[in-house]
């Protein structure tokens, strides 16, 4: 049985200001009380934040990997590895998401899911998969393996989500591959959230894409077109399309490198704070010391190179992931972009909740929701991740 926590001496940070001196009080997994005075309930342990910032836990929807190991590995000791891994730096709920692939990888890393899942007790949260893939636009694979890119197969995909939709949270594709706007309308009618991403699509796709239940824009500006020329003409790219529709999502790498300062204070300008999740796009060198990596399986990947604070292909023609952090991006958008901290943190926590449908349960502290929390320095360094009430790292 869970025991009873409570946190005191702390600055807590809601959605929309900061309370000093507060505490907060956590019961069987659940937050049951948030006050500016002191809680006299008795508890089975006293949590003292020293002054610290007392923040809603970290949730990071797109990443791959970190500690050395990647989901795409398949393996259920690399799925907790990179769990407990990020959790150290804050996250305490994720969607571990997979790279372009056969359909039976596929399938054999949802099978390693579903028993990760239940042997998750040290780490972040698992929310579900991403599929990143296959269906994408040559032309913006990225660092995706062209070996595996090819159009949306509906037999391919029914297939998959028959057997996994339970456990499929999101998946990302270009909307204007063939097929790839049926594609998206069977996502949505099964909740399974559709995102645009690796894409050479223009505005009128980026409509079409929306109506069939496209809504997020997966780690916005990588690997998506722009302003293009056709015949002479100028076409709006997806780039523009998401910044001229509101409703649409973004998520963005804050990592100051893969989006210097000014896009990311562009982003934040028109898009605004409710409308964007701060993502890692970590992959496995993430929280290692290491200058070579590979990027997917470790049986069949790419091998990067890791320099500047990124992954790069060797031939340094395209960024291959992050090393990031979410303790990275908040301090990133925070200190480098200039954001408020509590705009920050929003986006690190309430607005990916939101977009993950799952805001009742997480993503702020408020009675009533799971008790996920970190503390963290007036520098963003994490000092205690709290998951469903549970102390699991502390440096307090």
């Amino acid at each position: 049985m869970r025991k009873n926590l409570k946190i005191i001496n702390g600055k807590v940070i809601f959605p929309h200001r900061i309370i000093d001196n507060a505490s907060v009080l956590m019961e069987d997994g659940i937050i049951k009380e948030v006050s500016e005075k002191k809680i006299s309930d008795k508890t089975d342990l006293t949590l003292d934040a020293k002054g610290n910032y007392i923040s809603p836990g970290f949730i990071d929807i797109h990443i791959h990997g970190g500690g050395g190991s990647d989901f795409m590995d398949g393996t259920v000791k690399d799925f907790l590895t990179i769990a407990e891994t990020h959790l150290q730096y804050g996250t305490t709920a994720m969607v571990p998401t997979t790279l372009t692939a056969q359909k039976e990888d596929l399938l054999d890393i949802l099978s390693a899911y579903r028993h990760a899942h239940t042997k998750n007790k040290k780490g972040a949260q698992f929310l579900g998969m991403h599929i990143e893939g296959p269906y994408f636009a040559m032309n913006q694979k990225g660092a995706q393996d062209a070996r595996y890119i090819r159009k949306p197969e509906k037999k391919e995909y029914t297939e998959i989500i028959q057997k996994n939709g339970d456990i499929i949270a999101r998946w990302s594709a270009a909307p204007e591959v063939e097929g790839a706007l049926e594609f998206g309308h069977y996502l949505t009618s099964h909740n399974i959230l559709a995102a645009i991403a690796h894409t050479d699509a223009i505005y009128e796709d980026v409509v079409k894409a929306f109506e069939k239940g496209y809504t997020l824009a997966t780690h916005f500006y990588s690997a998506m077109s722009g302003v293009t020329r056709r015949n002479a003409y100028r076409y709006a790219g997806v780039i523009e399309s998401v910044y001229l529709m509101d409703a649409i999502d973004v998520e963005i790498i804050a990592d100051g490198v893969h989006l210097p300062a000014p896009l990311l204070q562009l982003v934040y300008k028109i898009k605004g704070p409710d409308r964007i999740a701060l993502i890692t796009d970590a992959m496995r060198a993430a929280c290692q010391k290491t200058n070579n990596s590979i990027l997917g399986s470790k049986n069949n990947g790419l091998k990067v190179i890791v320099e500047d604070g990124v992954a790069k292909l060797p031939d340094r023609s395209s960024f291959a992931g992050s090393v990031a952090t979410t303790d990275r991006l908040v301090r990133t958008m925070h200190k480098m972009a200039g954001v408020a901290l509590i705009e920050a943190v929003r986006m690190m926590t309430l607005t990916p909740a939101r977009i993950m449908k799952i805001q009742n349960q997480k993503g702020s502290i408020v009675t009533g929701k799971d008790a996920d929390i970190v503390i963290f320095d007036d520098d963003i360094n994490i000092q205690c991740a709290i998951v469903g009430g549970e102390i699991l790292y502390n440096k307090l």
